[in-house]
């Protein structure tokens, strides 16, 4: 892990909370306009990317290459730019562009900062309800309409009585969809759509599991610093490091995070 000091930590978070009202201010001038398009990044399904998603990259970027020019990048939208620092910033900025399309406000923009190690810091932030959620460095807070509170997981309880979010009922491949439905069956509640903000639920404390899969790097890397610090668990569905995307199993603790894995993973 690169060692840091206190003004180290400090300034990264300052730049990290700068590059989050830079998001919040980009993402909200273009939420529920009148004519907002978007054009589809993918060629088997609809995999959309606005004016906000790259305005807001853009605007994060600038303020990296100002405060953080050494630090390396890596952004949904306009690729790795290298640095010499032995420091990552992850940029997702829509992190739900579906959920930003429909109008719903449950999208938000992700910003974690890394070493070779994996994410030591990151801000799961939701522009138009005004809520930010950071976790890192010692810190696990919210900050939003109801103030400004410490984010703790929830306690270990039975899978009849947790609730599980995940963002698309089928769950990656046909296999993938298979393994999620063994787990629904034992939940209390399921629900669905919910993008990046079911992974600050589990930080708030609200509810107790996230299963996905088919994810990038910059989906996942704010979500593990935050839901760690908030002393949850995040990883894919083997139990390994899930840095780089793929399959993730995020929970609030390490008995449920135990029990939907030997699910997912039964024959």
């Amino acid at each position: 892990m690169t060692s840091l000091s206190q003004s180290d930590m400090a300034q990264i978070m300052n730049v990290a909370h700068a590059l989050a009202d830079a998001a919040r201010k980009a993402t909200l001038l273009h939420f529920r306009s009148d004519g907002l398009t978007a054009d589809n990044k993918a060629a088997s399904h609809f995999d959309p990317v606005t004016v906000a998603d790259r305005l807001s990259e853009q605007n994060m970027r600038a303020i990296l290459a100002d405060l953080r020019p050494d630090d390396a990048i890596l952004g949904e939208e306009f690729g790795p730019k290298s640095g010499t620092s032995g420091l990552t910033w992850v940029l997702d900025p829509i992190d739900g562009t579906r959920g930003y399309l429909s109008g719903t406000p449950t999208w938000g923009v992700l910003i974690s900062v890394r070493d070779a190690a994996g994410p030591i810091y990151g801000i799961i932030d939701q522009p138009y309800i005004g809520e930010r959620f950071e976790g890192g460095f010692g810190r696990a807070m919210v900050e939003g309409p109801m103030g400004r509170k410490t984010l703790k997981c929830r306690a270990p309880r039975p899978l009849s009585e947790a609730i599980l979010f995940s963002t698309f009922p089928e769950v990656g491949t046909p296999a993938e969809a298979t393994a999620f439905r063994r787990v629904v069956p034992q939940m209390r509640l399921t629900r669905y759509g919910m993008d990046c903000y079911a992974y600050a639920l589990i930080a708030a404390g609200q509810i107790d599991l996230v299963i996905e899969a088919g994810l990038q790097a910059y989906d996942v890397q704010a979500p593990i610093a935050v839901i760690e610090a908030a002393g949850g668990i995040v990883t894919n569905w083997q139990g390994k490091p899930v840095l780089n995307g793929g399959q993730v199993l995020a929970a609030a603790n390490a008995k449920v995070h135990a029990a939907a894995m030997a699910l997912l993973n039964a024959q």
